[in-house]
């Protein structure tokens, strides 16, 4: 089969234009930004606020292996098979980030003959719009510094800063840092850190606004440290919300690209789901909604984490739950929960153990992590359909074996999905099976059922996710974050959603807990508000916010050649 990128450069794309007249989107709604690439405006958005909404399809994941379980295939390809069997459909997903492209993953555009186009502009900048959540969670750190430099009017006090800066790569060195260096010119001296751009309050605002207003709102009450009277100080105060909004006024707008069967898709917005809150707009989701049957959406990572985010923040603020759960599942992925490549959740396993079959690992695997994604999510009333995403090598004993043991667990259909290698037609019967439960669930009422109120304190929310859903038995809550939960509580804010920051490989905190781990307790290190984008984060374990490339990035396979064309990790 034909790599990724050489799959990508022999297909034709449709004028953008063409794609947008199929979802009702006339050319003067649109702002072309490239070649295939183009954002709707702003009033052609607002109009389509009022219209009936679709059916909303949420593809998430078991514990994934380092490689990634093929999630955006699934998104994608479902799109695309939905369509195939007459039915109007669109995906909605994230923008790559630089950090994992030249880092471990190399390109987020999905693959094989489920992909979106044009893949290498999306995976190398795109239209600009991390770039703009970048500079203006930048601009929020220079005008903290600089207002401190030029008599500090409202009293900041510098060493209870809690706004970091943010840049778009794999960066250990920047973790902890030290600014104004240099002499009193340079401002006042003082330890810093970076996370990564995908785990930027800026962006989760980005993603969770309703419209301008909203954005703008939610900038002002971004809350960056406290006074010298242990007060919140917000941007609002610091006259910076206006200045961000005007940055990312055209990164709000959702872009529009195609699939390689000329289907409309949209990309917008990149939080990750193990640091941050791993869905893609709800402004992106609204357009779609408006104007196809069915929207296929994707989760970061496994349900423990995307999804879990999915129902408790992105749905709580958009008043929009899924009326179908795509559980993406491998063969490599149960092999590695039942204990075929050892005891580490981050090692990469090779092709030869990845290949090797092994039924017995394989059920190991899906009777504990597949097992326990299944009822997790059936806990929200919606149905599950598991999408076994196939490989070149996997056998017919394996695949069935897990077939029957995914349907043992509850869900409500397990398929084979060979979106990868046949495109819209190899996922079909996903297609089908997603669509029977969805009018099943649009029948029962469209019920969900949320884990806990929306009003309920932190705490309590912590410890459902961590015993419901990781299988924990309990929390602790260390001192140091115990003193900053206290803090939020009485700023008032003790009753937000919570974004759970954590390993995506394991259940746990712990990587190396592998399959269905039990009765271990969850450290929470540290609490973050994020008051703007209206949760607070929780950082448990040794979760980092700034990743480290591997030992061999991404990045050192990837080059030009001397016409300007890309080589190496996509060829």
């Amino acid at each position: 089969m034909d790599s990724d990128l050489d799959i990508a450069r022999a297909a034709v794309m449709a004028p953008v234009e063409e794609i947008a007249w199929k979802l009702g989107i006339p050319i003067e709604e649109l702002v072309l930004t490239g070649d295939g690439m183009a954002k709707i405006r702003w009033q052609g958005i607002k109009k389509r606020f009022d219209e009936p909404q679709g059916n909303l399809i949420l593809v998430t994941s078991v514990n994934p292996t380092p490689f990634g379980e093929g999630k955006t295939v699934t998104t994608i390809g479902l799109s695309q098979a939905i369509n195939r069997h007459g039915r109007e459909a669109t995906c909605v997903i994230r923008e790559p980030s630089m950090g994992p492209v030249f880092g471990i993953k190399g390109g987020a555009a999905g693959g094989g003959y489920s992909q979106v186009l044009p893949m290498e502009d999306i995976n190398l900048h795109f239209t600009g719009d991390l770039h703009a959540v970048t500079s203006a969670h930048n601009l929020l750190s220079t005008l903290i510094d600089n207002h401190i430099k030029h008599g500090n009017e409202l009293a900041i006090d510098p060493l209870r800063i809690s706004w970091p800066r943010v840049i778009d790569l794999n960066d250990r060195a920047l973790r902890n840092v030290t600014v104004g260096k240099g002499g009193a010119a340079n401002g006042y001296v003082r330890e810093d850190r970076f996370d990564i751009t995908a785990a930027s309050e800026v962006m989760a605002i980005l993603v969770l606004a309703s419209d301008y207003e909203d954005l703008r709102n939610r900038l002002g009450d971004i809350i960056i440290g406290e006074n010298s009277d242990g007060d919140p100080v917000r941007a609002e105060q610091l006259g910076a919300a206006g200045s961000m909004a005007l940055l990312l006024r055209n990164a709000f707008l959702p872009n529009l690209v195609q699939t390689l069967e000329k289907d409309p898709a949209f990309i917008h917005g990149g939080p990750f789901a193990n640091i941050a809150h791993g869905n893609s707009s709800i402004i992106a989701d609204r357009v779609a909604l408006a104007c196809c049957e069915y929207v296929v959406t994707e989760a970061g990572f496994g349900s423990d984490m995307g999804a879990e985010k999915f129902m408790h923040i992105k749905a709580a603020t958009s008043g929009r739950g899924p009326d179908c759960i795509v559980l993406n599942v491998t063969l490599r992925s149960m092999k590695l929960h039942g204990g075929a490549f050892g005891d580490r959740g981050g090692r990469r396993p090779s092709s030869e153990e990845m290949d090797k079959p092994d039924v017995e690992a394989v059920l190991a695997g899906a009777k504990s992590n597949l097992d326990r994604h299944i009822r997790n999510m059936m806990l929200f009333a919606v149905p599950v359909v598991v999408s076994i995403n196939r490989f070149g090598n996997d056998t017919q004993a394996e695949l069935d074996a897990l077939r029957l043991a995914a349907l043992d667990s509850g869900a409500k259909d397990a398929v084979i999905f060979e979106g990868h290698a046949r495109g819209g037609i190899g996922g079909l019967e996903l297609a089908r099976a997603v669509i029977a439960a969805t009018e099943d669930h649009i029948a029962a009422g469209r019920p969900f059922t949320p884990l806990f109120k929306k009003d309920a304190a932190v705490a309590e929310k912590i410890l459902k996710i961590a015993t419901q859903i990781y299988g924990g038995s309990g929390i602790n809550i260390r001192a140091k974050a115990h003193r900053q939960l206290k803090q939020i509580e009485d700023w008032g804010y003790g009753n937000l959603p919570v974004c759970m920051a954590k390993t995506q490989y394991s259940f746990s905190h712990d990587p190396n807990l592998l399959g269905a781990p039990s009765g271990f307790e969850i450290p929470v290190r540290e609490f973050r508000l994020n008051a703007g984008a209206g949760f607070v984060v929780a950082v448990l374990g040794e979760m980092m916010t700034m990743p480290g490339l591997p030992k061999i990035p991404a990045a050192v396979d990837m080059d030009m050649d001397t016409d300007g064309n890309l080589t190496g990790l996509f060829s």
